[in-house]
């Protein structure tokens, strides 16, 4: 027998909670099979479409991306600018937590404009947060501007305060690490 549906019926869910309970409204259905493949396919395409926007913009030269068959373990680490992290005057929150804790946070909203980018692939705003919330844990790596910057997540959560040190080298570009959540995957098993 249902409920009584009343006033006190409805509720509203954080964004974390939401992605996690429902991610086949982000990123395909958490199913078996090819629905299970298309879901893992498309965390990992948001984070590599990320760089490839880089890239398309001139900004490095190639991407490397490298999967642990036996864990489900991803990263992607490209030679672009490095996604910004520190703290956005203009939104008066740091940009770590707009791009990976914040759905609908990005760059790409004025590519037509004259944005950051000209053409850009994936979710805009949706992609990097959606895998960060739906995995056991995200470890981000940025270099760009004279520094190495670092920030992790676990189940969706920070789990580090962003950590920035003095990196010597030219090198730029940003690496991201993480691991789809058995949690919120019936299966994380990378095809």
């Amino acid at each position: 027998m249902a409920k009584d549906y009343g006033d006190t019926s409805i509720k509203t869910l954080d964004p974390v909670t939401h992605i996690r309970m429902r991610p086949g409204m982000y990123v395909g259905e958490p199913g078996t099979g090819a629905m299970y493949h298309d879901c893992i396919y498309i965390l990992m395409k948001e984070v590599i479409d990320n760089s490839v926007d880089e890239f398309v913009m001139g900004q490095g030269k190639r991407i490397d991306v490298n999967v642990n068959y036996d864990t489900g373990e991803t990263s992607v680490r490209d030679y672009g600018r490095g996604i910004p992290l520190g703290y956005n005057e203009k939104e008066k929150r740091y940009n770590w937590e707009l791009v990976f804790c914040e759905l609908y946070a990005g760059s790409k909203y004025d590519n037509a404009k004259g944005g950051t980018y000209k053409y850009s692939l994936g979710l805009n705003g949706l992609g990097a947060c959606a895998t960060q919330y739906a995995s056991e844990y995200m470890e981000v790596t940025v270099y760009s501007g004279g520094n190495e910057s670092h920030i992790s997540f676990q189940g969706g959560e920070p789990a580090s305060k962003l950590e920035v040190k003095p990196y010597p080298h030219r090198r730029t570009g940003t690496i991201i690490r993480w691991k789809p959540d058995l949690a919120v995957f019936t299966d994380i098993n990378i095809p």
